[in-house]
């Protein structure tokens, strides 16, 4: 499913913390954790080395201020060289401290249109722990060598002082690399992205690439939903922090401790009903070629595509963390980006990631793992699927209302939709304009046509909206 972001500078008439409330989503932290973090923040870090010479940046949405991973690439003779510093969130947050505990209750980061829910108090995610210019920040320094065919060839990773050089934009960074002014630590990144892109596709990694739908403000002060698909660099941008993730869990692996974020091998069963649907939408679909390819080749800008990527989404189910000490675990892969993959990369808004690295960290170096780490271990998998629920109910209510919010004045009226599920009772639509998603009571839809539909229903209250074919 595509993944939803909100965002909007405009008031939004609508009740988001009774939202919150129902979801249980946390509230301020405590008095003794912001307390914790005001002191953490005076911290100094004379044991990490000094990396301060690299020239690195970040690369953010337009305001963000928990920046986890500053990045540079240098062209080797063969490939590149990738210096990833993550920020190091052990640093700042004691074991068992008030923090931790809060951050353990929490798990991630949470988002609505009005208010981030933080996963550690602002004064460290938004300032003294983030990767932000103003001067050294700790961090999990990932050093890792890529070959010309994308293939990972060496990995370090250490504890280091790093200064990142500037807070840039996608969109920036995109209209940098395309009339040649990026930053030279950044101007390997297509070639490097491309790279990993086509590994990624000799691995079989099933990557679905739909659209994101977004709550923006509109120039009237008003607000609506816009469907907006990955730029080139945030796709190439993505593949460093894939990188960096298969990167820890081969260390994992080979020292025998770890946590992985692990989707089972896609179903071969499901594969004759994608194909079916695949030849019903004009979609090719060669004979030996793996699922994973015919994804990449969409354009789910066309309903189409869009209908096929949304079938495609039952390949990736059963997403789980998945501890292990000694032996890797029967299935170690995650079948999204076809290899073994861990999280490490987003610890300032994900709890389990200031795990993995204190993991890679510690296997690096040749030291025991702590035993804050090993003693969490049983317990993370548990927490963060408490997390994820909230987040993708948050996420989904967020969205749910929204969408009956626009389209509430538009009862009765007639619009076109692309069909992206059919059944024997109902379907599932998505409207051109604006991008709504929602059930169609109306049984055998043509899948991937576009038809015209009647809003019969938008009730911001229950946040439902449905609809009725009429052509």
């Amino acid at each position: 499913m595509p993944a939803h972001f909100i965002r909007s500078s405009a008031p939004l008439p609508l009740d988001f913390n009774a939202i919150r409330q129902e979801l249980d989503i946390p509230g301020p932290f405590p008095a003794d954790a912001l307390a914790a973090a005001d002191q953490a923040a005076q911290r100094t870090f004379p044991d990490h080395d000094d990396a301060t010479a690299l020239d690195l940046v970040t690369i953010d949405p337009p305001g963000s201020r928990d920046l986890d991973q500053a990045l540079g690439i240098e062209t080797t003779g063969d490939g590149w060289r990738v210096s990833y510093a993550i920020a190091d969130v052990a640093a700042w947050v004691d074991p068992g401290g008030p923090i931790d505990a809060a951050a353990r209750e929490r798990t991630q980061t949470y988002y609505a249109p009005d208010l981030r829910t933080p996963l550690h108090p602002p004064v460290l995610g938004e300032a003294a722990a983030s990767l932000l210019p103003d001067g050294p920040r700790p961090a999990a320094l990932w050093t890792i060598d890529v070959d010309g065919d994308g293939r990972t060839t060496a990995v370090d990773v250490r504890r280091a002082l790093v200064r990142s050089r500037a807070q840039l934009t996608y969109a920036g960074v995109q209209q940098q690399l395309d009339d040649g002014t990026a930053p030279d630590c950044l101007r390997a990144l297509p070639a490097l992205g491309t790279a990993l892109t086509a590994d990624a596709r000799r691995r079989g990694a099933i990557e679905l690439g739909l659209a994101d739908q977004e709550v923006v403000a509109a120039p009237d002060g008003t607000w609506t939903l816009e469907l907006r698909a990955d730029l080139p660099v945030e796709h190439w941008n993505a593949q460093v922090s894939l990188l960096t993730g298969r990167a820890a869990a081969w260390l994992m692996i080979e020292g025998g401790i770890g946590i992985l974020r692990t989707v089972p091998q896609a179903d071969p069963d499901t594969f004759p009903r994608l194909r079916r649907a695949a030849r019903s939408l004009g979609i090719p679909w060669p004979e030996g070629t793996d699922p994973g390819t015919v994804l990449a080749s969409l354009d789910t800008g066309q309903p189409r595509h869009a209908a096929f990527a949304d079938l495609a989404a039952e390949l990736l189910r059963g997403a789980a963390y998945t501890p292990f000490t000694g032996p890797p675990p029967a299935d170690p892969g995650h079948a999204g980006v076809g290899a073994p993959y861990a999280h490490v990369t987003a610890p300032l808004r994900r709890l389990v990631d200031r795990f993995g690295t204190e993991i890679c960290l510690a296997l690096v170096a040749g030291t025991p793992v702590p035993a804050w780490v090993t003693d969490a271990l049983p317990e993370l998998p548990e927490q963060m699927a408490a997390g994820d629920s909230r987040a993708k109910k948050l996420d989904r209510a967020v969205i749910d209302a929204t969408e009956a919010f626009v389209l509430a004045d538009r009862v009765g009226s007639v619009l076109a939709a692309a069909v992206v599920e059919s059944g024997d009772k109902y379907g599932t639509v998505v409207l051109e304009e604006p991008p709504v998603r929602a059930r169609c009571d109306t049984a055998h839809l043509p899948l991937g046509e576009v038809v015209h539909v009647r809003c019969t229903a938008a009730d911001v209250t229950e946040r439902t909206v449905r609809f009725e074919r009429v052509s």
